[in-house]
């Protein structure tokens, strides 16, 4: 009686079921974007050549999570973007939750270090600007690190420093060694199964048939220097990464103002 008066009171009063929690939905909303979305978007969202930015997307950023709903179950006619409504609202809605959380990770953080003096590394002493461009001034082997800090935060910055193997891969080098023996050496650009693109540390762009090529060794390491561990100092490190999160905020609130202006 007793056993059966404890089981009528449980069906008469049924306990609450503990709700998904937010970083249950974000954990599911991970796993569904990665199978998805991260081919184009990449993993951390910050974009391929096949799709751009959605982690610090400003103007995605203003729109409401009914709006980038309605986005990823129709896509974008005219576009590459396609409709994924096969997934269904709730999975829709945790790929939701996963977008805004990338987005909250790439708000204004606190990061340590002078600016100023990174400023000087930059151009100076560290030899960044032989490579790479920051506010149209600057080498242009490397890529533009003007915005660089919209998409990478600071513990990714200053491992890409560093450390090689967190660098981006898709500046590779090669020296190509043509019919009559001349090497060249340099970034590829473009490359197809004919053809391919190179451009040589002074900047200039030859393109060549690979039929007339003798032999295309590809390095694994990018041009960047391998030393910085050693060269700078953890406190030269923070001050590096603090000028190019300061001005990858310049940009972006350049950005803003010339997209409130259109």
């Amino acid at each position: 009686m007793l056993a059966g008066a404890v089981l009528h009171s449980h069906a008469q009063n049924p306990q609450p079921q503990p709700e998904e929690s937010v970083a249950d939905k974000t954990s599911e909303g991970r796993q569904i974007f990665a199978t998805n979305c991260a081919a184009c978007h990449g993993l951390d969202g910050s974009g391929t050549q096949r799709a751009p930015n959605i982690a610090a997307n400003d103007r995605l950023q203003r729109i409401s999570s009914a709006d980038i709903l309605r986005i990823v179950s129709q896509g974008v006619p005219g576009t590459g973007m396609p409709g994924f409504s096969s997934l269904g609202e709730a999975r829709l809605k945790a790929v939701v939750a996963y977008v805004r959380d990338l987005q909250g990770k790439t708000t204004a953080t606190s990061v340590p270090g002078d600016p100023k003096r990174g400023r000087q590394l930059f151009f100076g002493t560290a030899g960044c600007s032989s490579c790479h461009a920051l506010g149209a001034r600057g080498g242009f082997i490397g890529p533009d690190l003007t915005a660089y800090a919209q998409t990478h935060p600071a513990e990714r910055m200053k491992a890409a420093i560093i450390d090689r193997t967190a660098r981006d891969s898709k500046f590779e080098v090669a020296t190509l060694a043509g019919a009559d023996g001349q090497k060249y050496r340099g970034i590829v650009r473009n490359e197809d199964n004919f053809s391919l693109q190179l451009q040589s540390l002074d900047g200039s762009f030859h393109f060549f048939s690979k039929a007339g090529l003798k032999r295309i060794e590809r390095e694994p390491a990018s041009l960047m220097p391998s030393d910085y561990r050693l060269k700078l100092t953890p406190g030269e490190l923070d001050d590096l990464v603090s000028f190019l999160h300061d001005a990858g905020s310049g940009a972006k609130a350049s950005e803003k103002k010339d997209d409130d202006e259109q």
